[in-house]
């Protein structure tokens, strides 16, 4: 196992989508995806009010007894409810998978429509509207408007790598997005890292970005340099009413390694923990690839181009149970 150690809380730059000073947010936002791939997002334009509605909608569907949560068991498009130990994050250092129950909901796609041929588009898998009266609408309408506040991202980081400010609202990037929601629930025990046991193991994450917001109990650790030996692991506070977005693994191909995707992971509490992350990917057939203006001949492309789909297939196949696994 590798040894890590771990420090008091990062200092993390804060957005202020609201602030008309655009270039000193985009300054913010570029010296924090060089430094430590985190940073704060506040005054996003979601009300306090909803999001507590979205987390006492969540807590809802958590606290169903298994059997109905295994009703909406995930399918074979990734949507629907992931039980505990489903992920494995990070084999070399977990004896047993990741300690959280998760709900993948991802764009609503009909079943007959040619694109749910694809493996990540679809109809999603929802609880009995007699079960949680609500609780669709209330998902369907999150879902939107955090997908608007990471356009609104995306448009500052595509400033900060000197491209045009719409660069990412192309239809095949965050235009038409393979926008993941997941509602994720870490039960009340602690984490012991000697035998391998974690909320969620050390990871990077897979897509473009990742916006999530969380309860108060302290959890999220990121590493800044995941090549260094030992790790030093920093926590991330929780910050009321922001969001906690971070670079994956897609813009730091995109951008050459100027952005670098961090290493995180969730330690496990005596309480439980709720989150909600929403995985900001391209159009599941987007090409991957250097941008012009990450490359030049003293410094060339570091990564093949590889089409999203592609690649976020073969991260879930590494991570993640496979659904026809499971029993009903």
């Amino acid at each position: 196992m590798v040894s890590s150690v771990e420090e008091a809380s990062a200092k993390l730059n804060c957005i202020d989508l609201s602030s008309p000073d655009i270039q000193t947010s985009v300054s913010l936002l570029k010296q924090a995806c060089m430094d430590c791939g985190f940073f704060y997002v506040v005054n996003h334009g979601i009300s306090q009010e909803f999001m507590d509605e979205v987390f006492a909608q969540s807590k809802k569907f958590f606290d169903l007894p298994i059997e109905e949560k295994m009703k909406v068991i995930k399918n074979e498009k990734h949507r629907g409810y992931t039980p505990i130990l489903d992920e494995y994050l990070d084999p070399v250092n977990q004896i047993n998978g990741d300690y959280k129950e998760g709900y993948y909901k991802g764009v609503e796609v009909p079943g007959d429509d040619p694109r749910a041929q694809k493996k990540f588009i679809g109809p999603n898998v929802w609880p009995a509207a007699d079960t949680l009266p609500g609780w669709r609408e209330t998902m369907e309408r999150y879902h939107l408007e955090v997908l608007a506040v990471a356009r609104a991202v995306g448009r500052l980081i595509s400033l900060a790598l000197d491209l045009r400010s719409d660069f990412f609202d192309q239809p095949i990037m965050l235009g038409d997005p393979t926008g993941i929601l997941r509602l994720l629930h870490y039960e009340g025990h602690v984490s012991d890292s000697i035998k391998g046991i974690y909320g969620a193991g050390a990871h990077t994450d897979f897509g473009f970005i990742t916006l999530l917001t969380t309860d108060d109990v302290l959890a999220l650790q990121i590493c800044k340099n995941k090549d260094a030996e030992p790790k030093v692991w920093e926590y991330v506070a929780p910050l009321k009413g922001a969001f906690i977005v971070n670079i994956g693994d897609m813009l730091e191909r995109w951008s050459n390694n100027v952005f670098r995707s961090t290493l995180h992971r969730v330690l496990r509490t005596t309480q439980d923990r709720y989150s909600i992350a929403f995985f900001a990917e391209p159009r599941e057939d987007c090409l991957v690839e250097c941008l012009p203006t990450c490359q030049s001949e003293e410094n060339p492309p570091k990564y093949p181009p590889v089409e999203c789909e592609t690649y976020l297939l073969q991260r879930y196949r590494e991570t993640q149970a496979d659904p026809s696994s499971y029993r009903i």
